[in-house]
């Protein structure tokens, strides 16, 4: 079995990864130091990212914000510094004289194999107006896809990835790979 590596410090992302993929790859998760730039776009980051770890190859690298309507986008691809420093509670007050809290999450993979590629993943939704459940990471309690009644904190792993950002994202990963 081929091996994949997964670069992220994030123990929640790479359970996610080796849930969808290691029917298919041996998936290792390697904690690589690398400079991430600030940009206006997820799919940026990725690129500047490749370019540093290709010596690591195959990898697989992602970037996600989370992008709320009412805050015209943001946290966005800072998502990751305001859940360090605000996290879903400043979210939470920041919105709490709203009724109405779209929001969507967005992941682009990167990935570096034979060539360099990116797939992208959005799952839209709600913003709710408490934290509810205890699964997953960074934003998933506060965070309801369309047409479901459970965040994303309330549901199992495999449940998640079938329509969360990142599921869909690997999902266009998986569909490039099983053809090469």
């Amino acid at each position: 079995m081929k091996t994949l590596n997964v670069i992220t410090s994030n123990e929640g992302k790479f359970k996610e990864y080796k849930e969808k993929l290691s029917k298919f790859y041996e998936v290792e998760m390697l904690n690589i130091d690398y400079p991430e730039i600030q940009a206006d776009e997820l799919e940026d980051v990725v690129e500047y990212a490749l370019d540093d770890l290709k010596e690591h190859a195959p990898l697989i690298i992602d970037d996600s914000g989370l992008f709320v309507e009412k805050l015209k986008g943001f946290p966005g691809v800072y998502s990751s510094y305001v859940m360090r420093t605000l996290g879903c509670d400043g979210i939470l007050r920041l919105l709490e004289n709203y009724n109405l809290r779209k929001a969507r999450f967005e992941c682009v993979i990167g990935f570096i194999g034979e060539e360099t590629k990116h797939f992208k993943g959005v799952s839209k939704g709600y913003i709710t107006k408490k934290k509810q459940g205890t699964k997953g990471f960074g934003y998933d309690p506060i965070f309801r896809p369309e047409g479901r009644e459970q965040t994303y904190a309330e549901m199992r792993t495999k449940e998640k990835n079938k329509i969360s950002h990142r599921g869909r994202a690997m999902d266009g990963l998986l569909d490039y790979l099983k053809d090469l």
